[in-house]
């Protein structure tokens, strides 16, 4: 297991706001996509700003969510692929999946003290 790697996430999970992206991306589980200047791609999912507009109430894509989005892609809980001139983004099941293994672990070993 990767302390750090763990460590990385719960870090950027430990932010109100991107805990919020990471829990309605996996809600939605489905993926979104940005413009370079904010426009809003139509994607069979949720579109950027309606995340925008669930985490912050505005229908634009904010350089705070921007910021907040790049810090989970730095953590691992979220992938970003360019595609042409938009960003697609999705949540990485695997990282979460590490997450939850992780504490999961922490939950069923006894007696440490």
């Amino acid at each position: 297991m990767d302390h750090k790697e763990i460590a990385a996430m719960c870090k950027a999970l430990g932010d109100p706001t991107r805990a919020r992206i990471v829990q309605f991306l996996l809600d939605c589980c489905c993926e979104v996509e940005v413009g370079e200047g904010g426009e809003v791609r139509s994607t069979e999912g949720p579109t950027a700003g309606q995340v925008c507009c669930h985490v912050t109430g505005s229908e634009t894509v904010t350089s705070t969510i921007s910021f907040h989005l790049k810090e989970l892609r730095n953590a691992g809980l979220v992938s970003v692929e360019k595609r042409g001139k938009y960003m697609e983004c999705k949540i990485n099941r695997d990282a979460v999946a590490k997450l939850a293994d992780f504490f999961n672990d922490a939950k069923t070993r006894s007696g440490c003290c």
